[in-house]
């Protein structure tokens, strides 16, 4: 699957789910997979968000663990 098209996937399961606050990669697959999107692992979605943090589209908050914001 393209990245750009797993990032929508995951942007839209949380405007879906109407999530506000940072999420850890695990949070995050636990809704993608509540919006039927597939998705092999938490590392995977961490790919993809560190990926577009580079363009600005997320926030990635370095802590233990790492917390995500779109």
């Amino acid at each position: 699957m393209h990245a750009r098209g797993e990032y929508q996937r995951i942007e839209r399961a949380l405007e879906e789910a109407d999530v506000e606050e940072p999420l850890t990669a695990r949070e995050i697959l636990e809704l993608v997979d509540d919006a039927d999107a597939e998705f092999e692992s938490p590392h995977r979605i961490a790919t993809v968000l560190g990926r577009r943090a580079e363009y600005g589209d997320v926030t990635v908050i370095r802590d233990q663990p790492y917390r995500y914001e779109l």
